[in-house]
């Protein structure tokens, strides 16, 4: 190791003490190094700018997808976080030839999940797309809910769990605009897609948006025109994405798309891609899950009648047994029992998170091996 490869690399880690100050961030190099040390793919950002560095000449005027390419396998920057790296001797060769560059973190390859939460003023949506999926009654008063901070406690109130932008666990950033990005790990195989906070059709919350695969997000320590963004508190790395949260991404749509089944599985595409992510849509215990996952959706066809409180509840104690037995994660269990309950009876989602969480707590007493029947 060089003396000054030496000296970025302590440089680098004294950039990650929880004590370190606001002011004393480091140099964006630093900040990339230190970045890359925790496994997280980094990419330019233009100078005192959130967004990535333009492409090279040829990159601009000849159109072509990142894959096709031929400058990120000779070391270029070009297409933002598709050439993010880890590699030293790249990261120093790309800072030393722009000092000035800001720092990018690849989510997806850093297998991070980051909850951006805005607080922008603009007018409040109509309360059916504050939070997607989410009936908020009339008698609901709103006033007073003026941004994403406001959206994502109330999603959380509702679900009974602390207000994640008060996590003190987890690496928290304060943004120049006023807002903060929340840092999460996602569990290994879980591809968690990103979205806006906006869109009428993936979305967590209201001004929260998710940044996942097919994203990027600004490492903290980074300064641009409008400001520094800041870690907040003493945590420097992400904590485990929660369950709850995790629950929730999986019901409004943030995995990807399974591959079609040849069976014709009657299970919903929310449930199967839940299960998929964790691993268990190509092994026995995936297999189990959905047959007693498409008993519960097939309820759909029949308002009432269908026992589909028990067919819940059996699903869900079927899950909490492959949980025990190490098949399958609590999120992923949850997420498909939930996908399934709801592609049912949409307007049940309470009752039957009730179902899912009393079913899987009993099934988890006792380990269930694949093939074995509940």
């Amino acid at each position: 190791m060089t003396p000054e490869l030496g000296k970025l690399t302590s440089d680098s880690r004294r950039f990650a003490q929880p004590g370190h100050h606001a002011d004393r961030h480091g140099t964006p190099l630093e900040i990339a190094l230190w970045c890359a040390d925790q496994g997280w793919p980094v990419h330019p950002l233009a100078p005192r700018r959130k967004t990535p560095s333009a492409n090279c000449r040829q990159c601009q005027v000849r159109r072509h997808s990142p894959q096709d390419c031929p400058c990120i396998p000779s070391g270029s920057w070009c297409h933002g976080f598709h050439s993010a790296t880890t590699d030293r001797a790249r990261i120093k060769n790309w800072w030393g030839r722009q000092p000035g560059f800001g720092v990018g973190v690849a989510c997806g390859s850093a297998g991070l999940v980051v909850i951006d939460v805005d607080a922008h003023e603009s007018p409040r949506p109509q309360r059916e797309r504050l939070l997607p999926g989410i009936p908020i009654p009339p008698s609901v008063s709103l006033d007073g809910l003026r941004h994403g901070y406001h959206s994502l406690a109330l999603l959380a109130a509702l679900r009974g769990e602390p207000d994640p932008a008060k996590d003190t666990s987890t690496l928290r950033v304060h943004t120049p605009s006023g807002g903060m990005h929340l840092w999460y790990a996602a569990e290994p195989g879980q591809m968690w897609q990103c979205s806006a906070g906006s869109s009428p059709t993936r979305a967590l919350a209201w001004q929260v948006d998710v940044r996942a695969h097919g994203g990027y997000i600004v490492a903290p320590g980074t300064t641009t025109d409008a400001g520094t963004y800041t870690a907040v508190g003493s945590a420097r790395h992400p904590a485990p994405l929660p369950p709850w949260l995790a629950l929730e991404l999986a019901r409004t749509g943030h995995l990807p798309a399974p591959p079609a089944q040849r069976t014709g599985s009657p299970v919903p595409q929310r449930a199967r891609a839940a299960v998929i992510a964790a691993g268990g849509g190509r092994t026995l215990a995936g297999a189990t899950l959905a047959t007693v996952l498409a008993a519960v959706s097939g309820c759909s066809s029949v308002p009432e009648g269908a026992a589909f409180s028990d067919k819940l509840n059996r699903a869900a104690y079927t899950a909490g047994g492959l949980v025990s037995a190490g098949h399958l994660t609590v999120s992923a269990a949850e997420s498909a029992l939930l996908a399934a309950a709801v592609h049912a009876r949409p307007t049940q989602e309470r009752r039957a998170l009730q179902i899912i969480r009393s079913g899987m707590s009993a099934g988890r007493r006792r380990p269930l091996m694949p093939g074995d029947h509940s």
